[in-house]
């Protein structure tokens, strides 16, 4: 990086950005702070690409990979600019500039974060983004079993490069394909093959970050604190990932998926207790979750009623699967017509609800075909919930427009890793995890009516779920946990974080107050540095 610009150089510059498309003159004093501390350091490196609020194309950006459009609505605060690195020395750059402008940073690889912190700032003016999505390459490894993936590229992305490399190797991640790499690993991947690998966190060898002096570490110069606190410790709170270096792991030739469906009046109620009961003790080749929504029948009435829907990918054939499921879960009822066997890339795109038929090419648009307006939540669950409970909760699904709960199974290798092994703590003893939406695509509903009642949903299943802490998942940032009672400001973090960390919490305050005393990397739920009167004393109490 060049610390110092040749003044006909800088003239140049300046003339560039007084008749440059990415800035305009009404631009705040930051703006130009900002991009002139760029220019800059970068004078011969192709520009970086800048986005302000007075460019044309600036919506269009900033909503590129934005998967929650709540929090595009004109109510929310935007960013300054969108800064586009697209080398690392750039991304070294934004660091160093966004303090010497005094403009606050947020980074983006994919933009999936529920209450989109990697684009919104409700604490901080002026802000801006990174947005990593130019780092997008995968270099596989066959020999070492191995790839190094940068931040930007999705998980889809990741898993098109192994399978175009093998068709028996795979990747323990996300279900979703359009996650970034970036933020996806930092609070854990959970994905279908979990129960048999763990969970992304658990297959990373090495890491590529940028701290918050500008520079960049590997594994062997962060150390081995740092190195820990950023596989599952959240996005955001750490630095700047580049890339991961991912274990890659072996998958069959020939995997077999289904999908069964089941109503209320098919037994749903006590299927789904029973799934429960054995879920998290099935064969760890086996990983079934279940989707529960509301339909609408038919007739002279409209009623709604409650359908559950069973989606499993087994690591093996369709024989192989009928056996085990026989043997342990023979309530569901499962025939070999339910079964199609595939190979596991083709598995990747059934169990992201891609159509029959799809080409794994899709993979590589790195964007989703699905955004919405929604609010979500999470639990964990350790004890089966019962029958009249689940029958109370049918009722409150029927009041919601279009509510989603996705229920996750855990057991097998998530069983048999430690809570302390990465800051990802909900391991042993967990059944399954439960994923709570809810969904709407108008921008002029009601969102209050759709948050309140996902409220009420949340208060009605606490009996049935963790408790002390009553857990939940970083990677489904919930704001809720970190606001008081009437919604205006946000509490402090040792009162909520706890419940996405558990015990791992005191050592993750440690690492954040070595590497990033002065919270440069910060949000609504960022990982917080000890107090100064604290430091020293070996306490975070």
């Amino acid at each position: 990086m060049s610390s110092s610009i040749h003044p006909t150089l800088s003239l140049i510059i300046l003339l560039l950005i007084s008749t440059s498309c990415l800035t305009a003159v009404s631009s705040p004093l930051y703006v130009d702070e900002f991009i002139l501390c760029l220019r800059e350091l970068e004078a011969y490196l192709p520009y970086s690409q800048i986005y302000d609020q007075e460019n044309p194309n600036f919506d269009t950006v900033l909503q590129s990979s934005a998967q929650n459009l709540r929090y595009l609505m004109p109510s929310m605060p935007k960013p300054g600019l969108v800064f586009f690195p697209l080398f690392e020395t750039q991304v070294q750059d934004g660091v160093l500039c966004s303090k010497r402008s005094g403009i606050h940073l947020r980074v983006r690889s994919g933009g999936h974060d529920y209450e989109g912190l990697s684009y919104v700032s409700q604490i901080e003016s002026p802000f801006l983004v990174m947005d990593m999505s130019n780092f997008r390459t995968v270099n596989v490894n066959l020999m070492e079993k191995t790839a190094w993936v940068m931040a930007g590229a999705t998980i889809g992305e990741v898993y098109y490069r192994i399978a175009e490399k093998s068709p028996v190797h795979g990747f323990p991640a996300g279900i979703c394909t359009s996650l970034g790499v970036g933020g996806h690993i930092t609070g854990g991947a959970y994905g279908s093959l979990m129960r048999k690998y763990g969970l992304g966190v658990d297959n990373v060898l090495n890491a590529r970050i940028v701290d918050v002096d500008g520079q960049t570490h590997d594994r062997a110069e962060m150390g081995e604190d740092l190195f820990w606190a950023i596989r599952g410790g959240g996005g955001g709170s750490f630095g700047i990932i580049l890339e991961w270096k991912i274990k890659l792991v072996p998958v069959p030739s020939t995997v077999t998926v289904f999908t069964v469906t089941r109503t209320l009046e098919q037994g749903a109620t006590k299927l789904l207790h029973r799934w429960q009961q054995v879920v998290d003790k099935l064969d760890q080749n086996l990983f079934i979750r279940v989707m529960i929504q509301v339909v609408t029948a038919g007739g002279g009435k409209a009623e709604r009623s409650v359908r559950t829907s069973y989606n499993a990918l087994f690591l093996g054939t369709a024989n192989q699967l009928l056996t085990v499921m026989q043997k342990s879960f023979p309530e569901l009822g499962l025939n070999r017509s339910d079964c199609i066997e595939m190979s596991w890339i083709q598995s990747v795109l059934y169990m992201a609800g891609y159509p029959s038929g799809t080409p794994p090419e899709v993979l590589l648009e790195g964007k989703s075909r699905f955004k919405n307006f929604f609010k979500g939540k999470s639990d964990f669950v350790r004890y089966p919930i019962p029958e009249t409970a689940l029958e109370g909760l049918w009722k409150r699904l029927v009041e919601e427009d279009s509510p989603l709960l996705i229920w996750i199974p855990f057991g097998g290798m998530m069983s048999k890793i430690s809570e302390s092994s990465t800051p990802f703590p909900h391991r042993k003893g967990t059944i399954f995890m439960i994923q709570y939406l809810s969904l709407w695509d108008n921008a002029s509903e009601d969102a209050a009516k759709h948050m309140d009642w996902i409220g009420r949903l949340y208060n009605y299943t606490a009996p049935y779920v963790s408790k002390f802490p009553r857990e939940a998942y970083v990677n489904f940032r919930d704001l809720d946990l970190g606001m008081n009672k009437n919604g205006t400001s946000f509490i402090p973090a040792s009162v909520w974080v706890p419940k996405y960390y558990k015990g791992n919490f005191a050592r993750l305050v440690q690492v954040k107050t070595k590497v990033d005393p002065d919270n440069y990397f910060r949000h609504e739920q960022s990982i917080p540095p000890l107090p100064l009167s604290l430091r020293g004393k070996g306490t975070t109490d």
